[in-house]
């Protein structure tokens, strides 16, 4: 190359550093790792010491313009966001109330559904599965979003005013017992070798009705009753076959149905449709635009997890935002940084500077510790990287499909 060209480019790449046309790198800082809901919750119910906080590595997010607060985004309508305890479910709770906004959407009537309703049906399910395999199954606390059509299709559902998530002495949902009970019996069955499915999920169902009370087998509406299949079809019209769940993996095939390869696909779901990332974007774009929500899954353990802000974001120091693609998608889905750890319900979305920040309904504990409480601002860079999945009208992804 010729010298002078060389010298030329030398001081033009100097001067864009001095002009402050570096890209911006992001610091982090020690933080105590405390969550005050979820202490709160654990105080409430167990009325035990606190213990001692650990330090958590987090992004720095001062100097940054986050969003002022949930008004300031384009919304959808929705139900006033819950706390699901100390349970596993927010599977459940991301979905029924996405299914809420979208009664809200297409017919403009306001429900209330039981949580409660389908997860008891889901545990009795799983049982189900885990006696017919003999044990080689998942039992856990966890599901997807598809597991909530699945459900409904089969048993039904009910408003929360006929099943509520909680006891009335119970401030809220605790599943701890609940759960134990349930899997140690299970496991008590395989070690005797004792695989009878008709005693064994009486006993499943008996453990849910002491500690949930048992499902209703209707539902009053005025002076008629129906079943909660009926008041599925006939009462809120919900069609489960018009959602669709979209995946973005790199190590599955695009533009084919898949299976979700994560353990809360306890049942081998492989309705998942898979697309690269730019159309996993563009779909969550074009459906808040247009009046639609999603229930949105992926991972929440991150170092732009700022809970007293409300916001989770991409760090520099995790990954410059022009890198965030399939590849880097699938490297942390492979070796473990991405986990199927947390379902939100996507409300609404605010652009700024060119991308978009989404509002995030979230029933966890940590969405309680910041200024809006059940609110999270999820940049779009932590949506591309971290959000794996999530359940959509099939209208508002019928150009994607059209590729499968």
């Amino acid at each position: 190359m010729n010298k002078n060209i060389t010298i030329f480019i030398f001081f033009a790449l100097s001067a864009g550093l001095l002009l402050g046309q570096a890209p911006q790198q992001d610091q982090g800082k020690f933080v105590e790792s405390e969550n005050e809901f979820w202490e709160h919750i654990k105080d409430t119910l167990d009325q035990k010491a606190p213990e001692e906080p650990d330090l958590d590595f987090r992004m720095d997010v001062s100097g940054y313009e986050i969003p002022e607060s949930p008004e300031a985004f384009t919304q959808s309508w929705h139900n006033p966001p819950i706390s699901q305890g100390r349970t596993g479910t927010c599977w459940c709770y991301c979905t029924t109330s996405f299914f809420e906004s979208e009664i809200e959407r297409i017919y403009g009537m306001k429900v209330d559904l039981s949580e409660m309703y389908t997860v008891y049906w889901e545990y009795v399910e799983k049982a189900r599965r885990y006696i017919r395999e003999r044990g080689d199954s998942e039992f856990g606390q966890g599901s997807e979003a598809n597991a909530v059509t699945r459900i409904w299709k089969q048993y039904g559902i009910v408003p929360q005013e006929v099943y509520p998530n909680t006891a009335e002495d119970q401030p809220y949902p605790d599943h701890q017992a609940m759960y134990n009970e349930m899997n140690n019996y299970l496991k008590s069955l395989k070690s005797n070798d004792a695989w009878n499915e008709e005693s064994g999920l009486e006993t499943i169902k008996s453990i849910l009705n002491h500690y949930l009370g048992a499902p209703p087998a209707e539902v009053k509406v005025g002076r008629k009753s129906y079943t909660p299949k009926e008041y599925l079809t006939e009462i809120i019209e919900v069609n489960v076959d018009d959602y669709v769940d979209i995946l973005s993996l790199k190590e599955k095939s695009f533009y084919e149905q898949v299976e979700y390869p994560v353990p809360d696909n306890w049942w081998h779901n492989a309705d998942y449709y898979n697309v690269p990332l730019s159309d996993f974007m563009a779909v969550i774009k074009y459906a808040v635009r247009n009046g639609y929500t999603l229930s949105i899954g992926g991972d929440v353990s991150e170092a732009g997890k700022v809970p007293e802000q409300d916001v989770m974001m991409v760090p520099t120091f995790d990954i410059p935002a022009d890198y965030i693609n399939d590849d880097a998608r699938q490297f942390r889905f492979s070796n473990e940084t991405t986990t199927d750890d947390h379902g939100v319900h996507l409300i609404g979305y605010l652009e700024q500077d060119g991308k978009d920040w989404y509002l995030i309904k979230d029933s966890g504990s940590s969405a309680r510790d910041g200024r809006f409480e059940g609110y999270y601002f999820f940049h779009e860079d932590y949506v591309r990287l971290k959000m794996v999945d999530f359940m959509v009208h099939k209208d508002a992804a019928k150009d994607i499909l059209k590729k499968f």
